[in-house]
């Protein structure tokens, strides 16, 4: 599963309330269960962050994450949510998360952002957008539904060895 990581999950490693499963999830992406995508954007995002944040995310980037670069098809997608009201100018730079991760054909954002991204009726807003603009369908979810995944697979994965 290819797994665009937003700056959100950076944040609830190190939060109270999201912290043991978002460790779980970068266990998952560091033993090579999940396969990560983060982008430019998101680098520049933390660039100032805490130490600890900046440790986890050069962790992730050594644990050999895709890196996604700034392109002017993800500016034009991220313009298109802006005009489409799905987030504000302010917000921008949630839309190009999602436009990255569309255009890099990522299985799933992955993030603790509710408000903007963990959202359904902006999920189905980012689709008609990508539709739209000829793009596929991206998925957006919790570090905590990517984890359950995960686990499910394993699942199957370790019962069909028993057999």
């Amino acid at each position: 599963m290819r797994v665009y990581i937003d700056t959100s999950v950076f944040g609830g490693y190190f939060d109270k309330e999201f912290a043991i499963v978002t460790e779980k999830f970068f266990h998952y992406l560091f033993s090579g269960k999940i396969s990560g995508l983060i982008s430019d954007t998101l680098v520049q995002e933390l660039i100032h962050s805490p130490v600890n944040v900046q440790d986890l995310l050069q962790k992730t980037i050594n644990a050999g994450c895709e890196r996604v670069p700034a392109t002017e098809d993800a500016e034009y997608l991220r313009d298109a949510y802006i005009a489409s009201h799905i987030v504000s100018e302010r917000y921008a730079n949630n839309a190009l998360h999602v436009a990255n991760a569309t255009l890099f054909r990522a299985d799933v954002i992955v993030s603790w952002n509710f408000k903007h991204l963990v959202n359904p009726a902006n999920e189905r807003a980012f689709n008609g957008v990508n539709i739209a603009s000829g793009y596929g369908l991206i998925t957006i979810m919790t570090p905590s539904d990517v984890v359950k995944i995960v686990e499910v697979q394993n699942e199957g994965t370790e019962t069909e060895k028993e057999v």
